[in-house]
């Protein structure tokens, strides 16, 4: 058969597929027990197993900002395993709809989606990148970012869009030059100040690190100063909150910074550097919280320290999937 359909949504019609995809929803809700993982161990020997969970994982990355966010934790476990497992099996009957969604979020991060080809810059996973326009503004990228230039107003600000991931822009005092970022349905306009903006799943938010600037959403507007953050999504702005500007913008300095953080929520963090994808399949493991510091150049060193802290259960497949039970 002439060309690659490893990313086929028909290819989820096989009974190893279909297992395949069972495990991963048994795993992905945290009520795998230890006699699941070795039961699974041993289906994922035989010819074809891992690979197809490594599928199963791609395409359940995929879909997981369409199923209506079904990792938040706000939504009741059967809700969430039902709701992301019925949007999974209406992909499959209806797979041209499912490759068209594929190529506007593509898994994990292998090929660039429909908005990303629209971006001016763009970082892959782990990779990060540091650039300066002409009117003065500086902008680094992190990791999974992209962002488009939209010009610059008649009065002079430099106009640029946040697509998706993470960045920190900054003015130059010297210049005096503003910046209008756009995120969503909102943005941030600063003269001399430097923040950090993050958009992931439709939630946008934003850290003040140096001055003070503006964030607006649909005639509502808030003044940040350093060190405070506020967070909106779907025409909602929160309320402004304090937080650590440093631990925030760690990454700028090659660092991640963990500080009573529930385990889940610390490892979605960690999978937006590296390929592949690494699952916490004990509920009650992804509670625990976790206290670290390690360079994003050995991220993959995390999964050794969470069995170390926590004596975690570690399953190792190919296409960079880790299991931590």
């Amino acid at each position: 058969m002439a060309g690659d359909t490893s990313e086929h949504p028909a290819v989820f019609l096989t009974r190893i597929d279909r297992e395949a995809h069972d495990w991963l929803v048994r795993f992905a809700a945290g009520n795998a027990s230890p006699a699941d993982l070795e039961t699974f161990k041993q289906w994922s020997a035989h010819a074809g197993c891992a690979e197809a969970f490594a599928r199963a994982c791609r395409l359940w990355d995929a879909v997981g900002p369409a199923s209506g966010h079904m990792d938040d934790a706000r939504i009741p476990e059967r809700k969430q395993r039902i709701g992301r497992r019925a949007f999974i099996g209406g992909a499959l009957a209806a797979s041209a709809a499912a490759a068209a969604y594929v190529g506007a979020q593509p898994p994990l991060g292998l090929w660039p989606s429909l908005s990303e080809l629209a971006a001016d810059y763009r970082t892959a996973p782990g990779e990060q990148r540091k650039f300066v326009l002409a009117g003065g503004p500086s902008i680094e990228l992190n990791t999974r970012t992209s962002v488009a230039l939209r010009g610059s107003t008649d009065g002079g600000t430099e106009r640029i869009e946040l697509l998706g991931g993470e960045a920190v822009i900054a003015t130059r005092s010297d210049q005096r030059a503003a910046v209008e970022v756009i995120a969503g349905d909102g943005r941030v306009t600063a003269t001399d100040a430097a923040f950090n903006m993050r958009y992931e799943r439709d939630v946008v938010c934003t850290t003040c690190v140096a001055g003070e600037i503006e964030v607006a959403l649909v005639g509502r507007s808030t003044n940040l100063r350093r060190g405070e953050q506020v967070v909106y999504s779907s025409g909602n702005l929160g309320m402004v909150t304090k937080v650590d500007a440093a631990i925030v913008t760690a990454w700028k300095d090659g660092m991640l910074v963990f500080r009573s953080t529930p385990l889940v929520d610390a490892v979605a963090e960690v999978n937006r550097y590296r390929r592949g994808r690494i699952i916490v399949t004990n509920a009650a493991l992804g509670r625990r919280l976790f206290n670290a510091r390690f360079p994003i150049a050995n991220v993959d060193g995390v999964v050794m320290q969470i069995q170390q802290v926590f004596g975690a259960s570690v399953t190792v497949l190919p296409g960079g999937i880790v299991l931590l039970g």
